[in-house]
């Protein structure tokens, strides 16, 4: 099988780590940068790498970072328009980024969400933080592009930190209760949750990213919040994610969806090859009828 996987580096972990499990089930693995990828339309639709024509692809493996989601989320697009196998389709993918549609989106299927807020002016942040039941909370700026667009607030000194930094950006922001020490993170592939753990965050005074001083542990899931997990990933449409989940009492509250996680904490911490789990997902997409697969093995042709 023929696999490509789109990041914008294979030095990057979770990269590396799915090109030697491809290798090492026979498969032959590339990374290709989604940026060096130029698409065509007209007669019919067409790719090309690096200015020469894509070459052959049997299934793709999207890694879109928050940067250049735009483009990547058109040419995951591309390669659905020539009917090539996508493990994460453009419609889920971008589905996920929009944070607050997505719990939106998650609620009216009726799957709980914690309490959750969402304004255009950051100014009101300390009124914000009321109306979801007070610190801790996480604060997200939504067009951020990166990691740092989440801050953890614990106590009333950081939300002050947190308001500082974030004022005069003009960045719509979205405030959500926390409850640390009952942060849940369940990686879901192929509607399997193959690792679950728990995030231990450091209590601090000031603001800082909902990752900084983190650690995940082994955890194993309720039922509840296993279903809560593959409904999750199955309602926004993801073969592969991660799903942030707070244990309330019992009650999953979904707070986050990933489309694009890292897999180093969950195969160091849980043991599990997740790289493995992802490529024989990628198997069972690739199995279809001899005609479909040959057809879209002459969509996208071998490199000149």
């Amino acid at each position: 099988m023929h696999l490509t996987v789109l990041s914008r580096s294979p030095a990057i972990y979770t990269t590396r780590r799915l090109v030697e499990a491809a290798r090492e089930r026979g498969h032959r693995p590339r990374v290709v940068d989604p940026l060096e990828v130029e698409l065509g339309l007209g007669e019919r639709p067409a790719l090309y790498h690096r200015h020469r024509r894509f070459p052959r692809t049997d299934v793709v493996v999207p890694r879109i970072g928050l940067s250049v989601t735009q483009y990547g989320l058109a040419v995951v697009n591309q390669f659905e328009l020539l009917g090539v196998p996508s493990i994460n389709g453009a419609k889920g993918i971008a589905a996920s980024r929009n944070k607050m549609r997505c719990l939106q989106t998650l609620a009216r299927k009726g799957v709980q969400v914690p309490n959750t807020v969402m304004a255009s002016d950051a100014s009101k942040l300390r009124q914000l933080v009321k109306h979801v039941g007070g610190v801790p909370v996480l604060v997200k700026l939504l067009s951020s592009s990166d990691k740092g667009g989440v801050m953890i607030c614990e106590t009333l000194e950081s939300l002050e930190a947190a308001l500082e930094a974030i004022l005069g950006l003009g960045q719509n922001i979205l405030v959500q209760q926390y409850l640390r020490g009952q942060d849940l993170r369940a990686l879901v592939v192929g509607g399997r949750v193959v690792a679950a753990m728990r995030r231990r965050a450091r209590v601090g005074r000031f603001a800082r990213s909902l990752a900084q001083g983190a650690k995940f542990e082994r955890a194993g899931l309720a039922p509840a919040q296993e279903r809560a997990a593959l409904e999750t990933a199955r309602i926004v449409g993801l073969d592969v994610c991660a799903v942030d989940l707070l244990d309330a009492d019992g009650a999953p509250l979904v707070f986050e969806v990933n489309s694009s996680p890292g897999i180093r904490d969950a195969e160091e911490v849980c043991g599990v090859d997740v790289a493995a789990e992802v490529i024989a997902w990628a198997e069972a997409r690739f199995e279809a009828p001899p005609r479909a697969r040959a057809t879209a093995a002459r969509r996208v042709p071998r490199e000149a």
